[in-house]
């Protein structure tokens, strides 16, 4: 088992920047894909980014490719997203998750967290 606790979730304005954490306690961290998701009101939990085990390769989706950067500790076992220049599409909830994979796809990661809210007003 994994355990996936994330933080660093709030409000800010359109343009602004925030960093969420993802901690991991429980099986070896260093093993997993991890990757973060998010859910909007009313619409489908959807891919962000994902980054392999290692750290050397990461995924992102077109939408945030470019002012999200996915990183990672295994040392402290935690995963991380900034995200800058953010838009008020951004809203939504934040779940970290991990797997044996790197993938895009909701279905090839094991462990969730419970999400952070992230609301960008304009």
């Amino acid at each position: 088992q994994v355990q996936l606790v994330e933080s660093g979730g709030g409000l800010v304005q359109a343009g602004g920047s925030l960093r969420l954490s993802c901690a991991a306690s429980g099986r070896t961290f260093s093993v997993y894909a991890m990757g973060w998701f998010r859910q909007a009101p009313g619409k489908e939990r959807e891919f962000v980014a994902a980054i392999a085990w290692s750290g050397s390769s990461a995924i992102y989706a077109d939408s945030v490719r470019g002012r999200f950067t996915i990183s990672r500790d295994n040392a402290k076992n935690t995963v991380y997203l900034q995200m800058n220049s953010l838009k008020p599409e951004d809203t939504a909830v934040y779940y970290c998750a991990a797997g044996p994979l790197l993938r895009t796809s909701r279905g090839t990661y094991t462990y969730w967290g419970q999400g952070t809210q992230v609301t960008v007003s304009s």
